[in-house]
């Protein structure tokens, strides 16, 4: 009675795809794709397991202004847009790298917390305490592997 067939199961997941697409504001882009999402989501996952991770707009620009480098997580369908409208324009100012994901509530399971995330910053290194040197080495991969796929899809778009 409560199993779904295989054909049902596809259907809801595009109907869930559909309604994410929907709720995309307009100024999200670069947008990544299923592939560079899902890549850019274990990366902050990631980042969070290791202390890497800045969470939340004020947290993100705070740490922009200080001069951290890094990559700018930012979520598609937040409302109202106001929220995040200067945080793009304050990364292309410090020659930060920034992505658009298509939802708040994978960006806040990636970073591990409860409260869907507006925007995320993945430091290379943790602000406090050191970390391991194959830790640091499998995010500097990951992270370098993601930067590299937001510069081309950015020099596509502008």
């Amino acid at each position: 009675m409560g199993s779904d067939t295989e054909a049902e199961r596809a259907q809801k997941e595009k109907e869930k795809e559909r309604k994410k697409v929907a709720a995309l504001a307009p100024i999200a882009k670069p947008l990544a794709g299923k592939k560079l999402c899902k890549r850019t989501l274990k990366l902050v996952r990631r980042a969070a397991e290791q202390k890497c991770l800045k969470r939340g707009v004020k947290e993100v620009v705070k740490s922009i202004r200080r001069g951290h480098k890094g990559l700018c997580v930012i979520a598609g369908n937040i409302s109202p847009i106001d929220v995040i409208t200067h945080v793009p324009i304050l990364c292309e100012e410090n020659d930060i790298s920034y992505i658009y994901v298509p939802s708040k509530e994978d960006l806040a399971n990636a970073g591990a917390t409860k409260r869907p995330t507006c925007c995320v910053l993945v430091l290379t290194k943790p602000t406090k305490g050191e970390l391991g040197p194959e830790e640091q080495e499998k995010i500097k991969a990951d992270y370098d592997q993601v930067v590299t796929e937001v510069s081309e899809l950015t020099s596509t778009l502008f």
